[in-house]
This record gives C-alpha cells, structure tokens and sequence, in this order.
C-alpha cells in the first residue's frame, strides 16, 4: 500500500492564521498533533510524516497562497508516487453551514480558487475532497473580507467540534475507506453544548 497525501488548504504568513479560508491548514494540523508527526518546511510547503495503523500518511500545508495550490500537490503527488485515489483535499466551503462537513470522492471546484488550480494542475477531479462549511454571512460585495476573516467565538463553538470530527473522518478514510468515512462525516453536525443564545 502507497502513502495518503493529505492536504489542507490555506494561506501561508501570521495574518491568515484563524481565518475561515484557512480551515484546511487546521484540519491538517489537528490530524499531525493525533499522529504526533512534527512539521518541517520542504518542497512547495510544510510536510508532516506520520502512521495511522500502519498506513503511511503525507500531511501537507502548501506555501503557494491558495490560487496556486496545484503546483504544491502536483510536485509531491510526483514525488511519492501517489495515486489519485489516495489524495485527500480539505478545505472551506461558502455554501455549507457553519461546521458541516461534505466528503466526496470528486466533482468540481464550485468557484473554490484553490480546488480550481489543483483541477488545472492534475488535469482531472478524481480525487477525494472534505468540504468544511464556513456559512455564508456576509453582505454583497464583502466575500473577500469575510473568508479572510478570523472566527468569533460563537462560530468557534461549532468550528472546533467540526475539526475534531473532520480528523476523525479522515483518519477513518485512511483505514476503513471513502464509503465509511462519508457516512460518518456527511451526517449534519450537533448543535454546541454551550451555544450563546442569537
């Protein structure tokens, strides 16, 4: 069995960290502290290495900025040898709700800049993607400044629950398959315990 190549999207640098588009990254880094795999920077990014019951995973966060994420996953698709149906993409979705989840096993880049270079770059969509629901809370005009924002704490409270099942899904995707995994992750997500009253 060849190596998972798991890659969040997001963009690099200390102003987009927290911020809904990059969601991806806090996935991957959630998966990287359950495997305790230490991250180093390489090649088009930051890698983290790491088992799953016995499975061989590539965690990666590219260093591209999102429009160009294709050039990051076509390199180490490359350079591991990996085939299409072991790559794993995560990233935001306008068009969800706020923490759910919805994996696939392929389909477009819905207007996603990032998915859409990743298609440009592999020259297919046959790879598996977790979309995590962002919501769409903002008014015309102002989508840049609300996907670049950071969460406020009442999103938190459904956000950090959806990392932690979005982790949970993967790893299930890794060592049971897609059809286990989208059972498990497409299902709507629970309410917050401790949701502050709208």
């Amino acid at each position: 069995m060849g190596v998972f190549l798991i890659v969040g999207l997001g963009n690099p640098g200390e102003t987009y960290q927290n911020t809904r588009h990059n969601i991806g990254f806090d996935v991957v880094e959630s998966i990287a502290g359950r495997l305790q795999a230490e991250w180093k920077s390489d090649r088009f990014g930051w890698v983290a290495k790491g088992k799953y019951k016995s499975r061989s995973l590539l965690l990666l966060k590219p260093n591209t900025y999102m429009n160009k994420s294709g050039d990051a996953l076509r390199f180490w698709i490359d350079s591991e040898k990996i085939q299409p149906e072991d790559v794993l993409v995560i990233t935001d979705d306008l068009a969800l709700p706020l923490g759910q989840l919805r994996m696939r096993p392929k389909g477009g880049a819905g207007g996603h800049n990032g998915l859409g270079d990743i298609e440009r770059a592999l020259g297919h969509q046959n790879y598996t993607r977790l979309r995590f629901g962002i919501d769409r809370r903002f008014n015309a005009g102002r989508q840049s400044d609300y996907v670049l924002g950071k969460w406020d704490k009442d999103e938190l409270l459904w956000v950090e629950p959806a990392i932690e099942r979005a982790t949970e899904g993967v790893l299930l995707w890794v060592f049971q398959g897609l059809a286990r995994a989208m059972n498990s992750v497409n299902a709507a997500p629970p309410a917050p315990e401790n949701q502050s009253n709208q």
